[in-house]
């Protein structure tokens, strides 16, 4: 047997209702649509939805959606805190030096070189950072958000609780 010699098994098969053959068979004169009215008509768009505002003009053009839980930190790297004068490098001194802005959370990334011991205090630090910070002698401290426990605001919400 090849493929060709397939066939559906006898009665599996049915032949399709020919309708609007005149009124001697099944299905002639209106041919199952009834009489007038929408549906005996052929000219219904793609999309109609009975005169309720369709799905396209529902929903809103290109806006996406945006997170409103979603915490931000302003990215700091290691070749930066490098190029920084003093010791101590915390979210104030930063600020201080035009780094980051007076509301946003830190975060220290790796790319770069530290050549001196830091106190490096952050709302987050990527391993790699963490470990070349040590590795040169200096100190780690990850900062608590300054919400604490709870979830930052939604737009137009109060706190809530996690």
């Amino acid at each position: 047997m090849r493929i060709h010699d397939l066939q559906a098994p006898a009665g599996s098969k049915r032949a399709r209702r020919r309708v609007g053959r005149g009124i001697a068979g099944k299905g002639g004169k209106t041919a199952g649509r009834g009489t007038k009215g929408q549906g005996a008509r052929n000219n219904i768009k793609p999309g109609f939805e009975g005169g309720q505002l369709p799905l396209t003009q529902r929903v809103p053009k290109l806006k996406g959606f945006k997170n409103p839980f979603r915490v931000e930190f302003t990215v700091v790297n290691l070749d930066t805190l490098e190029e920084l004068d003093g010791d101590v490098v915390s979210p104030e001194t930063l600020r201080a030096a035009g780094l980051v802005h007076k509301h946003g959370l830190v975060k220290v990334l790796g790319r770069g070189q530290l050549t001196r011991p830091l106190t490096v205090s952050a709302h987050g630090i990527s391993a790699s950072a963490a470990e070349a910070v040590r590795a040169a002698g200096g100190t780690v401290t990850v900062l608590a958000p300054p919400w604490g426990d709870r979830r930052p605001a939604a737009k137009g919400n109060a706190l809530t609780n996690r």
